[in-house]
């Protein structure tokens, strides 16, 4: 029922909540085609969310380590990165520069290792590389290495300095030369190259050194570098020669 007001004009006299009401009543509902695209879009969602969630997952694992060394390198100061345990630098004095390197970038990878080292080297003679696995002898990862027993008794091999601080090697015993060049860090990381890790190698040669984080490559070589330490077990020595049954 409607009635005028002092101007004339028409007023509806229903409450406002019945007229909020009958607006809701009088919607149209949603049409079938609507509901059937949500419904839909939420399957092709859940479809996809496995495989959003692998690419995230892939998105935040950390890459493999795969980096290619070429030598000769700069000459830097590597002093920052051979600190001992416990030992502080406040500033080193040298006038080398003070940046990456070939060799610093080696060093970086052997001083990764936690756990283990093994060493299958040709020839040893470079003090900053001699320092290094000291140094990880020293924090306690387990070091083994396996050398030619010609070259590890020139002047300035480091081995010898290696097995006096007490770090487990072993070496050839036939002719033919121990000529590997690799080392194995933790037992998840190769690197190997044409590089021996000598002084005139590293600053001198035209060298190439690989980092390769490869379970495949890396179970290869160690299988190599066990079946060698088994191989040279000082218990296999002779140091006499046989003398002939008559």
């Amino acid at each position: 029922m409607r009635r005028r007001s002092g101007r004339g004009v028409a007023r509806s006299t229903r409450p406002a909540g019945s007229r909020a009401l009958g607006a809701c009543f009088n919607m149209r509902p949603l049409s079938w085609q609507v509901v059937a695209s949500a419904a839909a879009g939420f399957a092709l969602a859940l479809e996809a969310l496995p495989v959003v969630l692998r690419w995230l997952r892939a998105g935040r694992r950390r890459r493999p380590q795969r980096e290619v060394l070429f030598f000769p390198s700069q000459v830097t100061c590597t002093e920052a990165l051979l600190q001992a345990p416990g030992a502080t630098l406040s500033g080193c004095p040298c006038s080398l520069p003070h940046c990456e390197s070939s060799l610093s970038r080696l060093l970086r990878a052997l001083l990764a290792a936690r756990a283990s080292l093994e060493l299958c080297l040709f020839a040893f003679c470079s003090p900053q590389l001699g320092r290094a696995v000291e140094l990880l002898h020293q924090r306690g990862v387990r070091v083994r290495i396996v050398s030619d027993c010609d070259y590890m008794a020139l002047n300035g091999s480091q081995i010898g300095l290696l097995r006096k601080a007490g770090i487990q090697v072993r070496h050839n015993q036939d002719l033919g030369y121990m000529h590997h060049k690799f080392a194995i860090v933790d037992k998840k990381v190769l690197i190997t190259g044409s590089l021996n890790w000598t002084t005139q190698a590293i600053q001198n040669n035209r060298e190439n050194v690989l980092i390769l984080e490869d379970e495949e490559y890396v179970r290869l070589f160690l299988e190599e570098f066990e079946r060698i330490w088994e191989e040279f077990n000082p218990t296999k020595y002779t140091f006499f020669p046989k003398k002939s049954r008559r």
